[in-house]
């Protein structure tokens, strides 16, 4: 492990704002985020696969009235989200750390308002299909999080995992799609991007891929 990545670990270990094994509310905090962490009752907001951050970040700063919370399993990524937030003193900026395939152990019923992925690994190998976290399955385990009438979004660079994404949701009886487009910065629903460009979304655009976009609501 590189003294750096050691670093990050050992500042997520002392971070208040990060959630993660071995903390007294990484066993404690399902379905009690307003009650115990973020002591208000503020719509809550997650970034799934969230990497370091930028989009929990920018989101947290844009939105005060609302709570976020970015969720990704790479310790050494959550810690410069945390780091960032902790300077910009964004107390409703959380992170957790943990897999999304155990998202059931932290979220209850209803918990969340709303659920964002911005630009996953496409996982484009047919037997991959499993890591996909927008596959049937992972779907399904959003739907219990999220409120009737809350939201899930997705950005990706990818078109195989734009075009997946919709027919998958389009054979789901739980959501329904309100908007996307193939190019988000050509399109009318920019305005939903809400000025947040992740680092990697700008190599994408840089290198001339499109943004694809899909906004879904919970029925």
């Amino acid at each position: 492990m590189t003294r750096r990545k050691l670093h990050h670990y050992n500042f997520s270990a002392q971070a208040a704002n990060v959630i993660e094994a071995g903390k007294p509310l990484y066993e404690q905090i399902k379905g009690k985020w307003n009650e115990i962490y973020f002591e208000n009752s503020n719509p809550i907001v997650v970034e799934l696969a969230c990497g370091k951050g930028e989009y929990t970040v920018g989101l947290g700063q844009k939105f005060p009235e609302k709570n976020f919370i970015g969720m990704d399993i790479k310790g050494d990524r959550i810690a410069r989200g945390s780091a960032v937030a902790t300077e910009y003193g964004l107390n409703n900026v959380a992170f957790l750390r943990a897999g999304i395939q155990y998202s059931h152990e932290f979220f209850g019923e209803n918990e969340l308002d709303e659920i964002w992925l911005i630009h996953p690994d496409p996982q484009v190998r047919e037997r991959d299909e499993n890591k996909r976290l927008t596959n049937p399955n992972f779907l399904c385990k959003y739907a219990e999080f999220i409120r009737p009438g809350g939201l899930f979004c997705l950005k990706t660079d990818s078109t195989f995992l734009y075009e997946y994404t919709l027919e998958t949701i389009s054979n789901t009886s739980r959501y329904k799609i309100l908007e996307h487009t193939d190019d988000l910065y050509q399109s009318p629903l920019l305005d939903e991007h809400y000025g947040v460009k992740t680092h990697y979304e700008s190599i994408f655009t840089k290198k001339g891929y499109s943004i694809k976009y899909i906004k879904t609501q919970l029925i």
